[in-house]
C-alpha cells in the first residue's frame, strides 16, 4: 500500500509518498515529474516515515544539516538507484558534477566511460526531492542546470546550505531534464 502526506516548505508545498518500507517520493507542487511513480491507489495517512521526513525537512529548512535518518525506498531502474544512492553520499553544503558521478559509476563497474547525460537523466528523475539531494549536482563547467523543481529552487536550496554560487553559471531558462 502507498500512502501520501503533505508538507508546507518555505519553497512551496510538497507531496510526500511512502510505502511500508520507506519514503518513495517528495515533490514540490508544479515540478517536472510531479507525482511520478505514485500508485493509482493510495491512502492519505500520517505514518511514522512521514513524521521522520517532516522532522528532517524542518531541520533542513531552518538552515541546519539534518542528522535523523529517513527510511528511503527507491523505485526505479537499477541504474537510477545507483545514481540516487550516490546522491545520498554528497555531503551537505557540497556539490558534485554529473561527470564525477559518471566517472564513479564507470570505476565501480570496471568500464572506461559512463555517459554524464545518462547520469543527468537519472538525476532528473529523482522522485525524492531535497532528501535525496539532486540539487547538489552541477555541470562540470559549474552550470546550475537540470533541477526538476526549477532553477530558482535549486539556487535557494544551494544558498540555504551555504554553497557559494557566485562562480556558477546560471542559465537564462530552467533546464530541468
Amino acid at each position: 500500500m502507498q500512502y501520501i502526506s503533505h508538507y508546507e516548505s518555505p519553497l512551496g508545498n510538497m507531496l510526500l509518498a511512502a510505502n511500508d518500507r520507506g519514503l518513495t517520493g517528495a515533490w514540490f507542487e508544479g515540478q517536472k515529474y510531479y507525482g511520478c511513480g505514485l500508485e493509482s491507489e493510495y491512502e492519505e495517512k500520517e505514518i511514522p516515515v512521514f513524521e521522520e521526513a517532516k522532522k528532517w525537512l524542518n531541520v533542513y529548512f531552518s538552515g541546519q544539516e539534518p542528522h535523523n535518518q529517513v527510511p528511503i525506498c527507491f523505485v526505479g531502474t537499477d541504474f537510477q538507484k545507483t545514481v540516487w544512492e550516490i546522491l545520498c553520499t554528497v555531503p551537505y553544503g557540497r556539490t558534485i558534477s554529473y561527470g564525477e558521478i559518471a566517472s564513479r559509476i564507470a570505476a565501480e563497474r570496471g568500464i572506461l566511460h559512463m555517459s554524464a547525460q545518462a547520469v543527468g537523466g537519472a538525476v532528473g528523475h529523482n522522485k525524492i526531492s531535497v532528501l535525496v539531494p539532486c540539487h547538489r549536482v552541477i555541470g562540470t563547467n559549474g552550470s546550475l542546470t537540470g533541477y526538476a523543481g526549477g532553477i530558482e529552487k535549486k539556487i535557494k536550496l544551494l544558498k540555504l546550505e551555504g554553497i557559494d554560487i557566485r562562480s556558477c553559471i546560471i542559465p537564462e531558462k530552467g533546464t530541468a531534464l
